[in-house]
């Protein structure tokens, strides 16, 4: 095969996942807590034909070598952990971490999983849930006949039943060494994995995680702006790596009608 189109074939490879990451992220420019993702990339292995700094025939140091690349792959996908904007909802059970952390919610399989969605309701158990129905964790149960239900920065629930103010506990968050390094589940929410490290639970405010906001909401990070524009030198870089098998089509084309 010509070389160059292997090298484009891995060019139009990598910015076809370039387009997926960035339709993704577009297409959750609405959803509460959402983390942008970006591709990463790295060259792929070179054919080295002549040794940088190695002698010539006339005994020379060479200054540079002769090194021709196999092309490009994608490495990995990378989530940006900065927090996005906080929007006001004046909803009781909305809550919103302004800085680092997670809260904690119990899957079916009892695992724990992380989220920075707080958009919580109650269960018929009259218990703090996702949208899907995962437990807060610890569990937060509002009694019967509450006629007021606050949090404060610092995640401690307080509710008044009768007139009587009652603690019901605190609202705790979870904290990793490595955000980027946890496993991305679908429905907002985030496992634990050996690269983001063991979960750190702390009282909001506490240790370097961020406060809880009350009525209010994080937003995504995704800017959309910044997507499209990604988009347009995404799509351009496409079209060049075709323009590149194109040209070695022609040439190979050429060279067989003339030999």
């Amino acid at each position: 095969m010509h070389g160059a189109l292997h090298v484009a074939k891995t060019g139009l490879s990598a910015q076809d996942t370039n387009l997926r990451v960035i339709s993704n992220n577009l297409a959750n420019v609405g959803t509460v807590g959402f983390k942008k993702d970006r591709a990463v990339f790295e060259d792929l292995l070179y054919q080295v034909r002549r040794q940088p700094g190695a002698q010539n025939a006339n005994d020379a140091q060479l200054p540079s070598g002769l090194q021709l690349g196999h092309g490009v792959r994608t490495v990995s996908t990378q989530k940006m952990f900065e927090t996005g904007d906080l929007q006001i909802t004046d909803r009781s059970f909305d809550l919103a971490i302004n800085g680092r952390g997670f809260f904690q919610v119990v899957q079916p399989n009892g695992e724990i999983a992380y989220t920075r969605n707080g958009q919580f309701h109650l269960n018929a158990d009259n218990q703090l849930v996702t949208a899907e129905g995962y437990a807060l964790q610890p569990a937060i149960e509002i009694p019967a006949g509450t006629v007021n239900f606050s949090v404060g920065v610092n995640g401690m629930v307080t509710t008044v039943v009768n007139g009587e103010s009652v603690e019901q506990g605190p609202i705790e968050l979870a904290d990793f060494v490595n955000p980027e390094g946890l496993l991305a589940v679908g429905q907002n929410l985030f496992q634990e994995t050996a690269a983001s490290g063991p979960a750190n639970v702390l009282e909001a405010g506490v240790g370097g995680v961020g406060f809880i906001k009350q009525g209010m909401l994080e937003g995504s990070n995704v800017n959309a702006v910044e997507e499209l524009v990604n988009m347009i030198t995404t799509q351009r870089a496409y079209e060049i790596n075709s323009k590149v098998i194109s040209t070695a089509d022609q040439m190979l084309s050429f060279a067989t009608q003339q030999l």
